[in-house]
């Protein structure tokens, strides 16, 4: 066939995409094989692709790729997060925009609208991943809203509760206005952010007497229950047991005494507002005070807000620091940084608020994922420096806010027969509830219309923290085949802002539910960064499309320039120039298959001593480069195995081997060699396949006719041998005489066409081993060993070898001359300063050893190179 002068990425992408889906290739069931078993971190339903995506997904499909090749049963579980929050927003900033309001709607209808977005959107992040390569066990895909997924759900919010580890409490929560709904603590993020303190006086009723209090938040006053001072604060002593006026709503409040007051903070006082304030909830629940809430639950004011009523909270609060001002009562404003918490999700500011929740009792539950990751070591996280973080979280959790105020998710399996807050049973389904309820009312009259199942659904999070249990129905059916062959997983890959979102959860949760831990390794990617350290975001407009990098640079060149700098943990900083060079890559690979093919062979001539020799030498270093890859795949450096394959290959294989079996021009090359070099090829594809899936099948069906069981994506990795160092060694040795002869013949403008004789003073008695190659790649007329320098000869050396090349009639003498006497000047003037350097005294004295050392190198190569400049103008004149 007609070999292409160029890689045509997107028709052979296409092609053997099609090709591995058409034969299943990527599809696994259980069988005697060892399972090999990721879950993919299931992006949100509503998603696309991102540079975060790329990183993670092709860091997985590198994984499974060589499971698959190594002779595991490789399963890699594909899948989306329904992603409540998110979805929810989407669906109803939709709504809104065709004139539709969420609270004119049933649940059932806008549900309906939901999964009219779901079935629109989602999934094109799954179909943007097969264009990336990603080899997916597309059969198993799985969405946390599938009905089964949803079962799970249920029944291990049901389980939790029945074990007394899920209650129902009202609890100071995290507040999204914007989402109207509550947020874990670790959905909070705090930013820093400029504001103002308000300096606000409150006068003391039947006096002229004030106390001035600092906030940074004038529009909770209508909300205040009382004043604070600290009992042993004499300036405040004269105010204990009176009350004070609260500005204008005009409401008393009572002046109570607290030991939580700092003396020295502020203005020693503090106004306390419990239904606003987590610590002042605690004041008020100690001091029985009242609670007012103030905000609706888009967090504009209620009537308690007065004339400010309907108003959101940021334009009150300038409104009121104004009327403050106008009615005497704002002493100063001053400028403030203070943290600011916001949702992770929508960007809002949070608010504190009570309300009624349900919550996972976490005390006991974590115990199990500390000791399996900080103490036995049964999970590992790579790097490890991330044990630090996970113990963080882990030794200071708090319970888990499970609820939401959303209908895009699970119910609550909670029903309602009475008015009470208690007046509720939990079951999987509303007939076992009726059954439950008539038991705990002994009323056998109640029917199911009579209960009302809790409007609130479950955090995301609750749903995929069962991930690897429930994608394989092992919450369902623990004893169903899959569950039992698959679980628990192997590597998880994943980035380490979800580390105690969904990392940690899933160790829990597979504590608790199976005592095995859901995966042994976890592999956590750096984020992606442009050149300027800048997290990649749509906002700043500083990340490229991914298939816009794929379209240019072809699937294979955007996985190699990805994954070259990509350390564990460590940040990417992202330029399409590593894309570039992964495409340079493809084209040197592709050039090299090429040539190989290009040869003309024949059965009859005898194969050259010196390709005998580079067949030895190449198998020698695959097997030292494949010990290394293995090493480093144990270890997780994903980025340092992909660099020995691609230095083995461009260097070892491109620019060494290939150059050392090539034939002479339009001269055939022996069978036996040329079969050792496609054979070496193909060991080269296979340890190249996990990253450059697509190029590297291609050119592994070309170089021989292939039936489906013999594709590249399921041959067989490699194998072990043992080798000899020895003659790597001896090689890098003789890589540099080459190089010293391919020095001289380009300083001196000797063609290489022209053979040259070659002489060789021993001292070292290095091996003779590759004289063949050094023969044929400087085209030596000879190669002589000689036991004394050689006049009228061009010299070098390599360590205490002398090599010399006689002169010959193209080499002008004199201008030789010329040119190596200036060098020896420039020499004799370099080795004065190093040897004035290591005389004195003060600067011997005061410098580090490595630095000592490195200038005493410098002297001892000046005077080699001396001694071989004079030997060499001794032997021209």
């Amino acid at each position: 066939m007609i070999i292409p002068a160029q890689f045509d990425a997107k028709t052979i992408e296409n092609k053997w995409y099609d090709y591995w889906m058409k034969n299943n290739y990527f599809h696994s069931e259980p069988d005697q094989r060892t399972p090999y078993t990721i879950v993919i971190p299931p992006p949100n339903v509503t998603g696309v692709l991102h540079m975060g995506h790329m990183l993670n997904n092709t860091i997985q499909d590198v994984l499974i790729r060589r499971a698959r090749l190594k002779g595991f049963n490789a399963c890699w579980v594909p899948g989306t997060d329904h992603a409540s929050i998110a979805t929810e927003a989407k669906v109803v900033a939709k709504l809104k925009a065709e004139g539709i309001h969420k609270n004119d709607l049933t649940r059932e209808e806008f549900l309906a609208h939901a999964w009219e977005w779901t079935d629109k959107y989602g999934g094109v992040i799954l179909e943007q991943l097969k264009q990336l390569g990603c080899s997916c066990d597309w059969d198993r895909t799985k969405f946390t809203m599938d009905p089964d997924m949803s079962a799970s759900v249920i029944r291990s919010f049901v389980d939790l509760y029945n074990k007394g580890l899920i209650y129902r409490g009202y609890r100071m929560v995290n507040w999204d206005p914007e989402a109207k709904t509550t947020l874990s603590d670790e959905e909070v993020i705090y930013e820093e952010q400029q504001g103002k303190l308000y300096y606000i006086q409150y006068k003391i009723e039947g006096s002229e007497d004030f106390l001035t209090i600092a906030t940074t938040r004038p529009e909770t006053i209508f909300g205040d229950s009382a004043i604070c001072i600290n009992p042993n604060d004499e300036r405040f002593a004269h105010l204990k047991g009176k009350k004070a006026i609260v500005p204008i709503c005009g409401r008393v409040i009572p002046i109570i005494e607290d030991d939580y007051v700092d003396i020295e903070f502020g203005t020693g006082c503090l106004k306390v507002t419990p239904a606003h304030d987590m610590n002042d909830k605690a004041l008020g629940e100690k001091h029985n005070l009242e609670i007012i809430d103030i905000f609706n639950e888009d967090a504009t004011m209620n009537s308690f807000g007065l004339h400010y009523q309907g108003q959101d909270r940021f334009v009150v609060r300038e409104e009121i620091a104004k009327e403050l001002g106008t009615i005497g009562a704002l002493a100063k404003t001053e400028t403030h940084l203070n943290k600011v918490g916001t949702s992770e999700r929508t960007k809002a500011v949070i608010e504190p608020r009570l309300s009624d929740q349900w919550f996972l009792k976490m005390e006991d539950l974590v115990k199990p994922a500390i000791q399996s990751v900080l103490v036995a070591g049964e999970i590992k996280l790579h790097p490890a420096r991330f044990n630090n973080t996970y113990a963080h979280w882990l030794n200071n959790i708090r319970d888990w806010n499970i609820s939401r105020q959303l209908w895009w998710g699970q119910q609550i399996p909670a029903y309602f027969y009475g008015d009470g807050k208690e007046d509720f049973v939990v079951a999987e389904n509303i007939e076992d509830a009726l059954k439950l309820a008539r038991e705990k009312t002994l009323n056998p009259k109640l029917e199911t219309k009579d209960l009302k199942q809790d409007v609130d659904a479950l955090d995301t999070w609750f749903s995929s923290w069962l991930w690897p249990m429930s994608v394989f129905g092992g919450i369902m059916n623990p004893e169903s085949e899959d569950f039992k062959y698959y679980y628990p997983t192997n590597d998880l890959v994943t980035g380490p802002d979800i580390l105690f979102f969904w990392v940690a959860r899933m160790i829990i949760a597979g504590y608790e539910y199976t005592d095995k831990k859901p995966f042994t390794n976890v592999y956590l990617t750096g984020l992606v960064r442009d050149k300027q350290r800048r997290k990649m975001s749509k906002s700043l407009g500083n990340s490229p499309d991914p298939l816009d990098l794929i379209e240019k640079f072809g699937a294979d060149g955007v996985r190699v320039g990805l994954l070259l700098s990509a350390s564990a943990g460590n940040d990417i900083m992202f330029d399409e120039e590593l894309c570039n060079q992964g495409k340079a890559f493809t084209n040197k690979i592709w050039n090299a298959f090429k040539l190989i093919k290009g040869w003309e062979v024949s059965e009859t001539i005898p194969q050259p001593e010196s390709s005998k020799v580079a067949i030895e030498w190449y198998e020698a270093k695959l097997q030292q480069t494949l010990l290394e890859i293995e090493d480093n795949f144990e270890k997780y450096r994903i980025s340092e195995a992909l660099m020995g394959i691609y230095k083995l290959v461009w260097d070892d294989f491109c620019s060494w081997f290939l150059e050392m079996i090539k034939p002479a021009y339009q001269q055939p090359i022996d069978s036996v060699t040329l079969a050792k070099a496609i054979a070496m090829l193909e060991n080269n594809l296979k340890l190249l396949h996990p990253f450059m899936p697509f190029l590297t099948e291609e050119i592994w069906q070309i170089l021989a006719e292939r039936t489906t069981d013999e594709a590249l994506i399921v041959s067989t990795w490699p194998e072990i041998k043992p080798f000899d160092s020895r003659l790597i060694a001896d090689f890098e040795n003789t890589m540099e005489v080459i190089s010293g002869i391919r020095t001289i013949r380009k300083d001196k403008n000797i063609p290489f066409k022209d053979a040259i004789e070659f002489k060789i003073v021993n001292n070292d008695n290095t091996s003779a081993y590759f004289d063949s190659v050094v023969t044929k790649l400087g085209n030596l007329t000879s190669l002589e060993y000689v036991l004394d320098k050689v006049d009228g000869a061009l010299s070098f050396r390599v360590k205490s070898n002398e090599y010399f090349i006689p002169i010959t009639g193209n080499i002008d003498v004199q201008a030789e001359i010329a040119k190596l006497t200036a060098e020896l000047v420039y020499t004799q003037g370099f080795l004065k300063s190093v040897q004035n350097k290591l005389a004195n005294e003060k600067f011997v004295a005061g410098a580090p050893e490595k630095v000592l050392a490195n200038e005493r190198q410098k002297e001892a190569d000046a005077l080699a190179k001396m001694e071989t400049i004079e030997h060499s103008l001794a032997g021209l004149k």
